[in-house]
């Protein structure tokens, strides 16, 4: 399983490489919707990455946690807007 620091680090690479393109090319309209999908995706990765790891609990601990159905609920009443 990758970390989640080399995940976030490839996806900064790749939005790095379209956003250079376009300030080279001098489209300040592309660099600012770069800019935006990449802090959304990032939020987006980071959310996926701590449900991951609440899911990657180790079989010693596993007791200690819950089973998945209580770790959904948990994850259902974080996520309830209120």
């Amino acid at each position: 399983m990758r970390d989640r620091k080399r995940i976030l680090e490839n996806l900064e690479v790749i939005y790095r490489e379209s956003y250079d393109r376009a300030k080279a090319e001098d489209q300040p309209s592309r660099m600012a919707e770069l800019d935006n999908s990449y802090m959304r995706d990032q939020l987006f990765f980071e959310v996926l990455l701590d449900i991951r790891d609440l899911f990657a609990v180790a079989p010693a601990a596993e007791s200690k946690k819950g089973s998945a159905l209580e770790k959904l609920e948990t994850l259902r009443r974080l996520t309830r807007l209120r």
